[in-house]
């Protein structure tokens, strides 16, 4: 706003700057009106052109303000109160209200008023005018002070509202980026190592119950024993893949891993642990040449198809899972379904949450990351569950022709 003051006041300068030359007296007068004109422009022009620069030494120094307001008084000494230049007069209090406050505003009103006043009676003596004429422009003078001490407050304001309104939006990305890593977080815990801990509690339960029997079978111990060391294995191996994909480097991350090898291998692993029929259908092509996903999409479509199979495994109670890929245009569908006892009535998340269950919530809360849809519940079976995620696949940039 500043800046915009004095271009305004560099216009009205030039424009009336051919007045004061030619109204001025021959000889010493030429030559102050002419310093005079030298000064304000070269003044105005640069705070105009750098006021970043050089306002904050305006700031600092009110009394380089001062200073141009005389040259200027000699500009309208010579060119009279009556051409544009004393209503350029008029941006000394506003300039004064924006910069110094209305203390500022207060004294420059006062004393461009004060100029003007003394011009007009000297020039005007002997030639009655109303008073209404003779006090318009220090009325205007000291209307411009008023208003810019109330525009300065009013900027400053708005700048305090801005700057805590930023503060605000940045806590509330800080608290949204903590409360999102956190379920993060959980999510891979409940997916991975969480779920592994249970399998070995278990196992290790198995084996004490067994031990602790009146006539212990050596070869189930061992069996049992053997189980609980791999399940400890497999939970130390999840945990150093947790570590490593916190630590991991987002810009050296691979863009695509290979979703479909990845899947079909988790299906037969799943099958051979659990003993429970898995069969897996892909379109008639091979998986190989599906489109690519990338990176963070595929790690949450294969977390959301293992945390599957494992509700398959460890609540429905089933005999038969089926992994069924199909590919419709842009539309990626995976869908997984069990012959189990299905979800009881009246499921909801909510509930799920306060229950501590939190594999559908993590899925749910996966395929939302994704960018895909996800449905759970029986579809079009008569009974089990079924997991079915529709995810848009990401279009190919169109290809610039080249010209020979």
């Amino acid at each position: 706003m500043c800046r915009q003051v004095f271009g305004f006041r560099l216009a009205m300068i030039v424009v009336s700057a051919p007045a004061a030359l030619l109204n001025a007296a021959p000889g010493l007068g030429v030559r102050l009106a002419g310093a005079a004109v030298v000064v304000t422009v070269m003044v105005s022009y640069v705070l105009f052109r750098d006021w970043e620069r050089f306002g904050p030494l305006l700031l600092r120094h009110p009394s380089l303000l001062a200073a141009d307001t005389l040259f200027g008084s000699f500009l309208l000494v010579s060119a009279g109160p009556d051409t544009t230049l004393a209503y350029v007069s008029v941006c000394t209090p506003l300039l004064a209200g924006l910069v110094y406050s209305w203390r500022g505003a207060a004294c420059f009103a006062s004393l461009q008023a004060l100029i003007l006043l003394v011009v007009h009676t000297a020039l005007k003596a002997g030639r009655p005018e109303p008073v209404a004429e003779a006090l318009l422009l220090p009325g205007l003078c000291v209307i411009a002070g008023a208003m810019g001490s109330t525009l300065r407050n009013l900027m400053l304001r708005f700048g305090a509202a801005t700057e805590a309104l930023t503060t605000a939006r940045a806590r509330l990305a800080a608290a949204e980026a903590v409360s999102a890593e956190r379920a993060r977080l959980a999510r891979e815990m409940h997916d991975s190592v969480a779920k592994t801990l249970y399998g070995v509690a278990l196992a290790a339960d198995g084996l004490a119950a067994t031990a602790s029997a009146g006539a212990p079978d050596p070869a189930r111990i061992r069996w049992q024993a053997e189980l609980v060391s791999r399940s400890a294995r497999r939970a130390a191996a999840e945990s150093r893949e947790l570590l490593a994909d916190l630590r991991r480097d987002p810009e050296r991350a691979p863009e695509e891993i290979p979703l479909w090898r990845l899947l079909a291998h988790r299906a037969r692993e799943f099958g051979r642990r659990t003993g429970l029929e898995v069969t897996c259908h892909w379109p008639a092509h091979h998986p190989a040449p599906f489109p690519a996903l990338p990176a963070p999409v595929a790690r949450h479509v294969l977390a959301i198809a293992t945390e599957a199979l494992e509700n398959a495994h460890r609540h429905a109670r089933a005999g038969r899972v089926d992994v069924r890929v199909t590919l419709d245009g842009h539309l990626l569908g995976l869908a997984i379904h069990d012959d189990g006892t299905g979800l009881p009535p009246g499921t909801t998340l909510e509930r799920l949450r306060e229950q501590g269950h939190f594999g559908l919530l993590g899925m749910v809360e996966r395929a939302a990351q994704a960018g895909a849809r996800i449905r759970i519940g029986r579809g079009t079976h008569d009974r089990g569950t079924e997991v079915r995620l529709d995810i848009p696949l990401p279009r190919p940039a169109p290809r610039t022709p080249v010209n020979p």
